[in-house]
């Protein structure tokens, strides 16, 4: 009986391990917040050292976004919620279409407010729902899975790689099957979480680094980024409004007046900075 558990044990992939702290209900907040933070720190590091395989993704990723290409995520769970999320603040933050970057989640839209039952089980259902997007080989899959054992990402970003597409995964387990089908395996592994397999810590934080860190870059490197500002922004509400116009004034030097004005007019800091370069200053 012993030598079953420790093999079960040792079986366990590191996102299930158990927590490095114990008796966490009888810890006290000061004790829990900082324990928290100490094992946050680790997640930095974890990053740091794919950022090689990153910077190889991104490259050839630019280069298929630059001929029309588009990025999907696939993920069930928490990994789904962070891939849907990096995706639908894109538009607002460089004024890009909502079909660039695409977010997939197993069991659809209802589950990023809740749990749908045995979504993310199917292998095939993945790549069935890329297929309503008429995805072609200028397209890129990204599997999103701390796992790295979620029969939906895994099907999907097989028969996508297996279609010619590029591919890549982000998990938080060393050799995981999810690895095993993309071409760019990007694993950061952060270690046990506080509260054991509650993969919505570490692994998370991890995994939205990593999206910023894709997306952010790719969309400088498309040129929706001037300098150190996201000048084809959204102009949504007022504070971004007033945020663009402070741009325009830093960059033409010119009124907060005429930089309002001539934002209103263009709708964009970049049209409105083009648009003054060209000549075409408010009358």
């Amino acid at each position: 009986m012993v030598g079953e558990k420790e093999n079960r044990k040792f079986t366990l992939s590191i996102t299930e391990s158990p927590s490095q702290f114990s008796q966490l209900d009888k810890m006290s907040v000061n004790d829990l917040i900082n324990a928290i933070n100490q094992e946050d720190a680790k997640v930095h590091k974890a990053v740091e050292k794919v950022l090689p395989t990153i910077e190889k993704f991104i490259v050839l990723i630019v280069e298929r976004m630059k001929k029309g290409g588009r990025v999907f995520y696939l993920g069930a769970g928490t990994s789904g919620r962070l891939g849907v999320l990096d995706a639908s603040e894109l538009p607002p933050t460089f004024g890009v279409p909502e079909n660039m970057v695409i977010g997939l989640i197993a069991g659809g839209d209802v589950a990023l407010r809740k749990a749908v039952e045995k979504a993310e089980d199917d292998p095939l259902q993945a790549w069935k729902e890329l297929q309503g997007y008429n995805i072609n080989k200028n397209d890129t899959v990204i599997g999103i899975a701390a796992s790295g054992t979620t029969p939906y990402v895994i099907g999907g970003v097989d028969t996508a790689r297996k279609n010619g597409l590029l591919t890549g995964c982000i998990t938080c387990n060393p050799n995981s099957k999810i690895a095993k089908v993309a071409d760019f395996p990007i694993e950061a592994i952060v270690g046990p979480e506080f509260i054991t397999g509650s993969t919505r810590l570490k692994a998370g934080t991890a995994q939205k680094m990593i999206l910023n860190m894709i997306t952010t870059t790719i969309m400088i490197k498309l040129g929706k980024v001037k300098g150190n500002k996201m000048v084809n922004m959204q102009l949504t509400n007022q504070k971004l409004i007033k945020r663009g116009t402070h741009m325009i004034m830093e960059e033409l030097k010119i009124s907060y007046e005429d930089a309002h004005d001539l934002l209103i007019k263009c709708g964009s800091v970049k049209k409105a900075i083009d648009t003054w370069n060209r000549g075409g200053q408010l009358k």
